[in-house]
């Protein structure tokens, strides 16, 4: 597939290794940095959703996402595992979760741009407890690459996802893109239970922020470990 990802905030927090260990596949690990986990709550919108080589459907193209992640590896490849993801589109939760073995869920999202100011809203349509997630954010100062060895890079710079299929056996699915041109970032988050509608609770500390404007992005389908 081929997508394009707009107006993104990485919002993380280090939270405890024994909380994300066991939601994690048989066959992958989880990844730590210096010893420490991450979550990551990721709001976006997409735009050009498509099969490659097809131009993209009505309708269907675009729409916002929000990811709840953490970080994982196997077989010495540094990818990311999505703890759930978020879609304003039904029709795509249904395919993403079908072909990709992904825990979509159906949401009503808003998405606003006004200047470098992102407004954004998440309201999961099902499900308790209910994971909602409402704030505004935007970028603090211009585009750099993060440098490999810093904990920005390690957060960002992973080009594949891990996931599993109905029998629990472990997938990956490869990405590739250009590096992330990240920017400094400010937020103003109002709610967020995202991640404790997996199970997981957030520490009450202020979040390590990055913004990114867009990345354009190719996405393979799932293969076997």
């Amino acid at each position: 597939m081929a997508q394009v990802w707009h107006d993104l905030l990485f919002a993380h927090w280090p939270v405890d290794a024994e909380l994300l260990r066991p939601l994690l596949p048989a066959g992958v690990e989880l990844d730590r940095y210096e010893g420490q986990a991450w979550l990551g709550v990721v709001p976006f919108r997409m735009s050009g959703v498509r099969a490659r080589f097809l131009p993209p459907l009505p309708g269907l193209s675009a729409f916002p996402e929000l990811n709840v992640r953490t970080y994982a590896v196997a077989g010495g490849r540094p990818g990311v595992f999505f703890l759930s993801l978020d879609a304003a589109n039904a029709i795509a939760v249904a395919a993403a979760r079908r072909v990709f073995h992904l825990p979509y869920h159906r949401s009503e999202m808003a998405c606003r741009s006004e200047g470098d100011t992102v407004t954004y809203s998440c309201r999961r349509a099902s499900g308790v407890p209910v994971a909602e997630f409402g704030g505004a954010y935007g970028p603090t100062g211009p585009a750099y690459r993060a440098r490999p060895g810093e904990l920005d890079h390690w957060l960002t710079e992973r080009y594949c996802l891990y996931t599993a299929d109905r029998r629990g056996r472990p997938l990956r699915v490869d990405i590739r893109h250009e590096p992330w041109p990240l920017q400094p970032a400010w937020a103003r988050i109002g709610t967020n239970t995202m991640a404790e509608a997996s199970g997981v609770r957030l520490p009450a500390t202020a979040p390590l922020l990055h913004f990114a404007h867009r990345q354009a992005v190719i996405v393979w389908l799932p293969r076997r470990i």
